[in-house]
C-alpha cells in the first residue's frame, strides 16, 4: 500500500517514545496504517529495538505497580503473585471448579435440554 521508502527509521523510532507499544498509536503519529506501521517494527532491526524497549519499559511499570500493592499488603495481588511468580516453590496450583448436575451426572443447561427433549421426545 505504501512505499517502504517514505518513512524513515528515524519517524517511528520517535513515535514509538511514550507508545505503550500500542501500533496503532504509532501508526497515527507517523501518519501511515497500521499494517504499515507493523511491517516496519518487524522489518526494520533499528525500529524493532525500540519497540521492544518500549514494551519493556510498560512492563517495569507494572511490575513497579504489582511490587508497590505487595508492599501495601494487598492481599489478592500477594496470591496473584505467587500463582504467577512461586512456581519453583510449589505456589503454581491453579484453582479448578467443578459443576455437575445431580449425582455426579453431567450438568446440561436448560435450553439445551428442551432442545433434546424436542428431538429425542420427553422421556417420562
Amino acid at each position: 500500500m505504501s512505499d517502504r521508502s517514505q518513512y524513515t527509521a528515524q519517524q517511528f523510532i520517535d513515535a514509538i517514545t511514550d507508545s505503550a507499544g500500542i501500533i496503532s498509536t504509532i501508526a497515527k503519529r507517523v501518519g501511515c496504517d497500521w499494517h504499515t506501521a507493523k511491517k516496519y517494527i518487524t522489518t526494520r532491526p533499528t525500529i524493532e529495538q525500540a519497540y521492544d524497549d518500549e514494551c519493556q519499559k510498560v512492563l517495569d511499570l507494572a511490575e513497579t505497580v504489582v511490587l508497590q500493592s505487595l508492599r501495601n499488603k494487598d492481599e489478592q495481588m500477594a496470591k496473584w503473585y505467587l500463582t504467577m511468580k512461586g512456581r519453583e516453590r510449589g505456589y503454581a496450583q491453579t484453582q479448578r471448579n467443578e459443576v455437575t448436575g445431580a449425582e455426579g451426572e453431567p450438568l446440561i443447561p436448560q435450553r439445551a435440554e428442551s432442545a433434546l427433549d424436542k428431538v429425542y421426545g420427553d422421556s417420562d
